[in-house]
């Protein structure tokens, strides 16, 4: 008896292996060992490994970024460097550009008063027969004449052409004719000639004078024009054509300002042309003939003739 029941409790336990086996022969992918450990992982949190990868990983965005930003700002730096630089350098260039330009107005000045002096004029305000210097200041003409400004170019200003007609109309016979010819303007020759005259382009300031002279007989400044081309003359060492016209203003404008100082030049270019005797008999009638004479152009013939005319009869 007791010999069959060991022999069943055998076989039972042989069935429970079997079962046993065969369950364990079915258990799913999901029950396995690392299935159990990633969802724990996932329970309580990212391992160390993770951890330090992705502080890794966010140090080296951090540092991209300052990277960046350092980088912003030292160009940022360099613009506001160039742009002061570049507001230092158009500071220096205006200077220069000032620098230049005064220098350029005192050369002109500088020039025109070599060129007064040269003529025996002078280029205080107060002269009424200076030359007109840019900047300073000189009168231009005499009998209370004054000079205006000096113009940009050369010759007298340009009229502007005459407007056009009403709209729609046309002339009817002269539609290619030129336009008729603005008026003459003495006041403008003479300044212009007086800016050649400035700019000592002597042959041309002499040239205008002349045709200022012939053109404008009885005009109040005809007297200085004429006075102007004797003095150019008297420079250029071409003493003839200074005697004639010295001669012409005091034949024509003896009551002139300019008659005395005629006179003077007159007897002067004489005696530079060889002719002392009539050089000196000029001279002598200055006085005679011009008492209220300016006192420096009586002084002045008095010198000459006691340097040159001693002996003289």
């Amino acid at each position: 008896m007791t010999k069959v029941l060991s022999a069943v409790a055998l076989c039972a336990l042989v069935a429970m292996s079997g079962a046993v086996g065969a369950s364990a022969s079915h258990v799913s992918p999901a029950d396995s060992a690392p299935s159990r450990y990633v969802r724990l992982a996932a329970l309580f949190g990212e391992s160390d490994e993770e951890k330090a990868a992705r502080l890794q990983k966010e140090q080296n965005q951090d540092d991209a970024i300052g990277a960046l930003n350092n980088k912003v700002r030292d160009l940022e730096d360099t613009v506001r460097s160039l742009r002061g630089e570049n507001e230092s350098l158009s500071h220096r260039l205006q200077e220069l550009d000032d620098k230049i330009d005064r220098q350029r107005k005192d050369f002109e000045y500088r020039l025109c008063a070599l060129s007064a002096q040269q003529l025996g004029a002078g280029t205080a305000a107060n002269d009424p027969n200076a030359v007109p210097c840019p900047g300073g200041g000189g009168g231009g003409g005499t009998s209370g004449f004054n000079a205006p400004p000096a113009q940009n170019g050369d010759g007298p200003p340009q009229a502007l052409a005459p407007g056009p007609g009403v709209l729609g109309t046309l002339p009817a016979d002269n539609a290619s004719a030129p336009p008729a010819p603005s008026a003459p303007n003495p006041q403008n020759e003479y300044s212009a000639a007086m800016n050649l005259l400035a700019k000592a382009r002597y042959d041309e300031a002499r040239s205008a004078f002349r045709n200022f002279a012939d053109t404008y007989p009885k005009d109040e400044r005809t007297p200085q024009a004429v006075y102007w081309i004797g003095d150019i003359a008297y420079v250029q060492k071409d003493y003839a054509g200074a005697t004639r016209a010295f001669a012409e203003v005091i034949k024509n404008y003896p009551s002139s300002t300019r008659a005395p100082d005629s006179m003077l030049k007159l007897g002067q270019a004489l005696i530079a042309s060889g002719q002392k005797r009539e050089g000196c008999t000029a001279l002598a009638a200055l006085k005679e003939k011009y008492p209220k004479a300016p006192p420096a152009v009586l002084a002045q013939g008095s010198d000459a003739r006691k340097a040159v005319c001693r002996g003289v009869s």
